[in-house]
C-alpha cells in the first residue's frame, strides 16, 4: 500500500507518518528529511529550504525515485510532503506507475491555525539522532533528547515568517491536489488536533 500524508505546515504530518510507518512496518519517505540532508551540500538547496520555497520538481522526482526503488518499499511506503503541485500528484502517479505501483490512499490531515503556530514555534529535533520533539511528545528533561542525550534545538526553518509563508504557498496549491486526489477516490480527511497516536485508529 502507497499512503500519501497531506497537510500544511503543522498538521501533524511526519510525526503521524512514524507512528504509521511502525503498525504497519513500511517506510517513511519524508521529501523534507531527504532535501534537509542534500542541503548539506547543496547551498541552493539550502536558500530554498530557509526562505520556505518550493524545490524544483526535478531535483524531487530523481530523489523520490531512487528511494522508493529500494527494496524496503516493496510492501508499500508512506511519503510524507509530496505533492505539493498538481504537477507533483502526476510525477508521483508516473514514478510509482514504472516500479508497478500507485496511490492508495491520499490521508489530509486538517488543524486549526492558532495549533498549528504553536507546534511549529514549540518543536525541537536533537541535533544527533535527529528525533521530533513537541507539546505532544515533550522531553523528559529540557533541550536534551531522551534516546541519545543530544542536544534539541530548533530547526532553522522554523521562523513565524517563513511558517506563514509555508501556509500561504500551501493553501495556493492544495485546492487542486485535493481535487485530483478525490477524483481518484482515494482521499480520507483526517483532524488532527488530537494525540498523534490516534492516527493508527483512525487509517484502520
Amino acid at each position: 500500500m502507497i499512503y500519501v500524508m497531506l497537510g500544511g505546515p503543522a498538521t501533524g504530518k511526519g510525526t503521524r507518518s512514524d507512528i504509521l510507518s511502525e503498525a504497519l512496518n513500511i517506510p517513511h519517505i519524508s521529501t523534507g528529511d531527504i532535501l534537509r540532508q542534500v542541503s548539506r551540500k547543496d547551498e541552493e538547496v539550502k536558500e530554498l529550504l530557509a526562505e520556505g520555497e518550493l524545490i524544483p520538481d526535478e531535483v524531487i522526482t530523481k530523489l523520490l525515485y531512487a528511494r522508493l526503488s529500494m527494496t524496503d518499499c516493496e510492501n508499500g511506503a508512506i511519503i510524507d510532503g509530496y505533492p505539493r503541485t498538481l504537477e507533483q500528484a502526476v510525477i508521483l502517479d508516473e514514478i510509482l506507475a514504472k516500479l508497478g505501483k500507485k496511490v492508495d490512499i491520499a490521508i489530509e490531515l486538517i488543524a486549526p491555525d492558532d495549533l498549528v503556530y504553536k507546534r511549529i514555534l514549540e518543536r525541537k529535533k536533537c541535533t544527533k539522532c535527529g528525533k521530533m520533539y513537541g507539546i505532544d511528545f515533550p522531553p523528559k528533561s529540557e533541550n536534551v533528547c531522551d534516546e541519545c542525550g543530544g542536544k534539541l534545538e530548533v530547526r532553522a526553518d522554523d521562523t513565524e515568517e517563513t511558517l506563514k509563508n509555508r501556509i500561504e504557498i500551501y493553501k495556493e496549491n492544495e485546492k487542486p491536489i485535493i481535487e485530483y486526489y478525490t477524483l481518484k477516490g482515494v482521499l480520507r480527511v483526517l483532524d488532527s488536533s488530537g494525540h498523534p497516536e490516534n492516527i493508527i485508529k483512525e487509517v484502520e
